[in-house]
This record gives structure tokens, sequence and C-alpha cells, in this order.
């Protein structure tokens, strides 16, 4: 007979409203109900955690590295298996290594690490993020330009033949036709629109094709103006456009994201990224990318001629930035860093909630939103 564990801390977050007085009930890998501490079985093994919040793990759409480790510099299970033990450590139950723009090559290798670590059940690890190389030279951003170019019907049998299920891919409507987003999107592809330079009505087209995603609304797309509303405009009107942002105070104005937030047309929202390159949960400054040199500054990580190249974000601290600097109350913070992206991968049926039946997917957070506990599947491997 499976044991019955029970879990419960000063207030539980089931992912849409906060709950005091209850307790987590885990059988196996999977939650088998919220209930009064009144109504703990006597069976169960209890835990109690004196202060601080139980909440749905956090899901990262956008993870270059951490932990020293880099996606692209070693496409390889070994790497997967580091960045996100790095990001564990900062609540990240679930995350998709980003691959940025590479030659196919690369490419290859970063689909079959990412296939063989979901099937070696390696924590953390959901799919695959592709963030290129079919983008946009006007709005390269850290992107190397010698090697972006056009999305081919090679390309797509490519990525719809990896056996990978969750597959996030970054693409410019200049570099990406709006059949072969059709063809991704009707073969389970999530299509993000990004790295992009393209007008309002040429986004939205690509709306209506099948994309669903904004990578990192406000950064390397054409900008919201008057006459010229660009993707950043179609993002915030579509209302089946869901946008990741970088929480950190380098990427966007915090004005910025609070006029975004309040004008983004649903069901599509706003969810918290890391975008975190090796430097996440590590003390070394300098790594580089496609033989380039990026160092990290004052928490800011640039190429030497001050292009911001991916961020030094965890999850946690999306969180508690989105709290302190843009006025949000904690459960929207919560739900923009688990539920939001949880529905955006389309994962919303086993991740995101503390509800019977969903996964074990459990964080810890004490009074500061600090990461102090991690459990993955039932197991935990944090604190």
């Amino acid at each position: 007979m499976m044991s019955l564990d029970a879990l419960t801390a000063p207030r539980l977050f089931n992912g849409e409203t906060f709950l005091d007085h209850h307790a987590l009930l885990v059988e196996g890998e999977k939650i088998a109900a919220v209930v009064q501490r009144s109504e703990i079985p006597s069976h169960a093994v209890v835990t109690s955690l004196p202060s601080g919040l139980l909440v749905p793990g956090f899901i990262d759409a956008q993870v270059n590295g951490g932990g020293g480790f880099l996606f692209n510099e070693a496409p390889e299970v070994a790497t997967l298996d580091g960045i996100s033990a790095a990001h564990r450590r900062h609540g990240s139950t679930a995350l998709l290594p980003t691959y940025i723009t590479d030659r196919i090559d690369g490419m290859k290798r970063a689909l079959e690490a990412a296939r063989a670590a979901i099937a070696a059940s390696v924590p953390g690890v959901a799919g695959i993020h592709l963030e290129g190389p079919y983008l946009s030279v006007a709005r390269k951003g850290a992107h190397d330009p010698a090697l972006i170019r056009p999305l081919t019907d090679e390309d797509v049998d490519l990525i719809l033949g990896s056996g990978i299920e969750t597959i996030l891919l970054t693409v410019a409507p200049e570099n990406a036709s709006n059949r072969l987003i059709r063809r991704l999107a009707e073969g389970g592809v999530i299509v993000s629109l990004g790295h992009t330079d393209t007008d309002y009505d040429t986004a939205m087209a690509a709306a209506d094709a099948g994309a669903t995603g904004i990578t990192h609304l406000f950064n390397a797309m054409s900008p919201l103006q008057g006459r010229a509303p660009g993707v950043a405009g179609a993002a915030l009107d579509h209302g089946g456009l869901w946008a990741g942002v970088i929480a950190d105070g380098h990427h966007v104005h915090r004005g910025s994201l609070s006029v975004a937030l309040r004008a983004k047309r649903a069901p599509g929202r706003l969810f918290l990224v890391s975008d975190a390159m090796p430097t996440a949960g590590d003390p070394n400054d300098v790594f580089f990318l496609n033989g380039r040199k990026v160092t990290r500054r004052n928490g800011a990580l640039t190429l030497e001629d001050g292009t911001l190249a991916g961020s030094d974000l965890t999850m946690d601290g999306a969180v508690r930035y989105s709290v302190d600097n843009l006025g949000i109350d904690l459960g929207e913070a919560l739900r923009m860093a688990s539920l939001y992206p949880a529905q955006f991968l389309k994962l919303d049926r086993r991740r995101g909630r503390l509800a019977p039946g969903f996964r074990a997917d459990l964080v810890h957070l004490d009074e500061t939103l600090a990461t102090r506990g991690v459990w993955i599947a039932g197991h935990k491997l944090v604190g």
C-alpha cells in the first residue's frame, strides 16, 4: 500500500486562492487531497512547516542555463541535469531548457538531449524551447546574425519528428511563413513570436495562423507606438497570445510592465520567465555565448557592446520583483509563475495547481518569498 504524506504550512496557495489551516495530502507522485488539518487521516505521515507558504511549483518556459551550465555550450543530458538542479533550488519544478540560434547539427543534438532527459526522468525537464534560428537580424539581440535563417519544411519535419511532447519554438514572421506556423501548431508545437521587427498586422496574422506566444515581451521586437502598434501592441491586443516577461529590473521598465499587465486582453496572460544564463545560481561572472564574452555586472548580463544577453534571474526572484516593484498581489504573482505558464504550455491538467490528481510539484516559500523546500513528483529534492 502506498504511503500517505500530509504537508502543513501556515498558508497554502492552491493556484487560485489562499487557504489557512489546511493540509496537502500526497500519495506517491500525486496530490490526493487538500483538507482541513482536522481531517488529516490518522495513518498519514505528517510534515509540519512551521512558517511560510506552500505553493505550486514554478514553471519556467525559457532557461538557457544555470549553475555554470549552458545548453548551447554542451547540449547533453548532464547539462540539463545541472541546469535543472540549479533552478530547482529557486522553486522551478518544471522548465524548458532553451537552445538559442545555432547550426542545425547543434539543434539536432539539443533535441536528442531533451528527449533523452525526459526519458530518463531528469527532475524538472518538461520539454524544450528552441529560440531561433528563424528570427529577424534586425532584432537579433544576442543571437549570432550569421546563423539566423528562414524556417523550411525540412526544419518542421525535424521538429515534429523529435518525439518530444512539449516543444516551444520562437520564430519571427519575417523568417517563418504562416503556412509553416500552421503546420507546427497543428502538429502540437507551441509557436511564439520573438526577435522580430514585423508590424502589428503581420503579427496578428501569425497569431491567427496558430502562434500562441510572445517571447520576452518588449525585448527584441517592434515597439508599441501611436500609429504603429508593432509586435508589442499585437501581444497586448490579441486575446490568444500569452506573453513571457523578464521581471528583473533590467530588461523592461517596471512602468511598461505595469501598463502591460493592465492592458493585456484575455484569455492570454503575462507570465514570468527567467531567460537565465549560466551565472544564475553560480558565482562566476563571465561565460561565453557562441564564442562571445558575456559579463555579469550589477545583476545584468551583457555582451562587450552592451547588448543584454539573457538574465541572472531565478523564478523566486521574479516573483519577489513582481510583488515588490510592480504592485502585483502575491496570488497573481504566483499564478504568473505557475498556473499561467502551465496553461500556455498545455501542462495545466497536471501542473500549476495544488489539487487532487495533480503532480505533487510543490515549493515552500519563507516570509521573504525565498525558496526553502522543493518537491517534484512527491519527492523532496531541496530543503
